[in-house]
């Protein structure tokens, strides 16, 4: 009967309530990189470190017994700790790396607009921390998009960072009940384009504030084990510097590779980024620039422990002069490499094609409204 309707059980997927005939099929881009805390707090960043901790990919350790670590020592000390850090690179706009990853969304989606207009919509995620997850693949869900590709902006591929996010991506998605089709990044860190932005970063830099003796390539640690156990991350790293040396026309002796960022009481990659500064400066180097290539946006690990720390620890063991050289973020090669990215890997797809025609699928859209209100006054 009209105006009848029938009670559906609850149910754990969640989906429209009504199919939209002729509604525009898209395309989809997540952005997604690591996250930052809402302020730089101690009760902030106790709820930031809180949920990157815990993430299983990232300490592997069994869960009761990390849960008592980390709630009974952990997160009693590192938030204070690290709200301090944080608030000496906070601007006015909030967190840099937020800021920074807004403006490469941006910057994204109007490089794919240019070279295929209408071709996807850009969503940014950070894994832990705001955006979330949930909330970035409900906007992509409502704009229609069926066909979604991932791309993380870890340059290089490790199972704390990147297969962190293919979890937080597959959960969330589980809860549908019509899923898109899926692509994900893997890794891009000696893509072609990348390395020729990175090139572009550091001439200009040589170019505007001089050269340093020597070039130190300062990636994110790992613990060794995650090596041992078979994580490609450290050979990856190694890659990217090399693919990058050449690209430069660098001698062997003028740059290496360090990790940063250790924490706790095991080995972690070696050699370490400040132990490398120490011995250069007590080699007689006077000046050197550090650059992050596995940083795809300038954050806490750049701008406050590359930037300030391990300034202070070169200048301290005699350096004369530190530079850091910031992060591709949303310069226009960079962006022309990620759009260039995306687009190689929507091939296949109607929107990554050429012969892609926007208004011809819009038209498609309301042929197929039309019909379904034809068949509806027929009923």
């Amino acid at each position: 009967m009209p105006g009848s309707h029938t009670a559906f059980p609850m149910s754990r997927y969640s989906g429209e309530t009504d199919f939209r005939h002729g509604q525009v099929d898209r395309a989809g881009v997540l952005l997604v990189n690591l996250g930052t805390p809402d302020a730089p707090t101690p009760r902030a960043l106790r709820r930031y470190l809180a949920q990157f901790l815990w993430d299983p990919r990232v300490v592997e350790l069994p869960r009761p017994l990390w849960w008592l670590i980390l709630h009974g020592v952990i997160l009693r000390v590192r938030p204070a700790r690290s709200a301090r850090a944080y608030a000496k690179i906070w601007s006015a706009e909030g967190s840099p790396l937020l800021v920074i990853s807004r403006r490469q969304r941006d910057a994204l989606q109007g490089a794919l607009d240019q070279r295929l207009p209408g071709a996807a919509v850009v969503e940014l995620a950070m894994r832990y921390g705001r955006p979330g997850m949930g909330e970035a693949l409900a906007a992509l869900r409502r704009a229609g998009v069926r066909r979604l590709l991932v791309l993380s902006l870890y340059p290089q591929y490790s199972a704390t960072s990147t297969a962190s996010v293919f979890d937080a991506v597959v959960d969330e998605l589980k809860t549908w009940r019509w899923l898109p089709e899926l692509r994900f990044v893997n890794q891009y860190g000696i893509d072609a384009g990348y390395i020729q932005a990175l090139k572009g970063r550091i001439e200009g830099h040589w170019a505007g504030h001089g050269r340093g003796e020597r070039l130190l390539f300062s990636f994110h640690g790992l613990p060794q084990r995650c090596l041992m156990q078979g994580d490609p991350y450290h050979c990856q790293c190694h890659a990217t510097a090399r693919r990058l040396a050449e690209a430069l026309g660098l001698d062997q002796a003028h740059w290496q590779v360090a990790f940063q960022s250790r924490f706790g009481r095991e080995q972690w990659l070696r050699p370490y980024t400040d132990q490398v500064l120490r011995d250069w400066a007590g080699e007689g180097v006077r000046s050197v620039d550090v650059v992050c290539p596995g940083f795809a946006a300038d954050c806490l690990e750049t701008l406050e422990e590359i930037a300030i720390q391990n300034r202070d620890v070169f200048l301290n063991a005699g350096g004369e002069r530190f530079a850091y050289i910031p992060a591709l973020n949303d310069e226009p090669a960079h962006i022309q490499a990620l759009s260039a990215l995306v687009l190689r890997h929507m091939r296949g797809w109607p929107e990554g094609e050429q012969g892609f025609d926007p208004a011809r699928r819009e038209a498609d859209a309301q042929a197929a409204r039309r019909r379904a209100l034809a068949l509806g006054a027929e009923r």
